[in-house]
């Protein structure tokens, strides 16, 4: 898995590491980059199986499987301490790696993510499942910016999606591997491990996001024992990308109040 390090290059300097959704690939990060590397170490990668690491994942794959080979990465380039900053699938990874390197992980960012799928979350996931094994790849491609962004921005963008379509069938990660990571992330559940995670978690969340109802960010928080709640108005499940002003003037004031902020101390589960 290769690692594409920015922004500041001290070893000592804090370390935010950025990991996409579904997709699995760095470049859904652009829009935070110049924000972050003026102030952190950046580390980008794409996940296995997605973008240049390109593998054939295996039967079984798991969200463990995932931050592991995350973990690993990371050590082989001596980064042994860092921040994570996870959209979806990345946010749930960012909590597993909590629980099983609890050592590693200072701080964690959650967006748009969940304790256990939701009902409405699962038929939107079932229904894209659908496009792709009944209809195929460029069905599933064109459907998927409907479930990442609000139509007002979808309008206004329709050259960029029509490029973005383009390049996502091109470059699809391959009808295997995304199942295999799509049933991981359809099985993941925190719902009895939340409380085990002591680490500081910011968890945001857009209120008209069609792919996981803002409800679920509001019960991950909960359950989580060093948890801040912010919500946005607008943005839709890449609200990252869509309202990028907003969405860094968030992120940024968290990591400012957390740069300093202790772990609780863990709770034995």
């Amino acid at each position: 898995m290769q690692l594409d390090i920015l922004g500041l290059q001290n070893p000592e300097a804090p370390t935010l590491v950025l990991s996409s959704g579904l997709g699995g690939v760095a470049g859904f990060w652009q829009p935070q980059l110049a924000a972050l590397t003026a102030r952190y170490r950046v580390v980008l990668y794409d996940q296995r199986g997605t973008g240049r690491s390109a593998d054939s994942l295996p039967e079984g794959y798991s969200m463990a499987m995932m931050a592991a080979e995350l973990a690993d990465a990371l050590a082989q380039h001596g980064i042994l301490r860092f921040s994570l900053i996870g959209h979806a699938l990345g946010g749930l990874m960012g909590m597993q790696l909590a629980l099983d390197y609890p050592d590693r992980i200072e701080r964690i960012v959650v967006i748009n993510g969940w304790l256990s799928l939701h009902p409405h979350t699962r038929r939107c996931f079932q229904v894209r499942q659908d496009l792709l094994l009944n209809v195929g790849v460029e069905a599933f491609v064109r459907a998927q910016p409907l479930f990442l962004y609000p139509a007002e921005w979808m309008a206004e963008h329709q050259t960029r999606l029509e490029q973005e379509d383009s390049h996502h069938i091109t470059h699809f990660q391959g009808m295997e591997n995304l199942m295999r990571r799509l049933h991981a992330l359809m099985s993941a559940d925190f719902s009895t491990r939340a409380a085990a995670i002591p680490q500081p978690v910011l968890v945001i969340a857009s209120q008209d996001d069609l792919l996981v109802p803002w409800s679920c960010s509001t019960e991950l928080a909960a359950a989580l024992p060093n948890a801040t709640e912010q919500m946005m108005a607008w943005g839709g499940h890449a609200m990252s990308v869509t309202d990028p002003e907003k969405f860094n003037a968030l992120l940024l004031q968290w990591l400012d109040q957390t740069d300093d902020v202790q772990p609780l101390q863990r709770v034995a589960g």
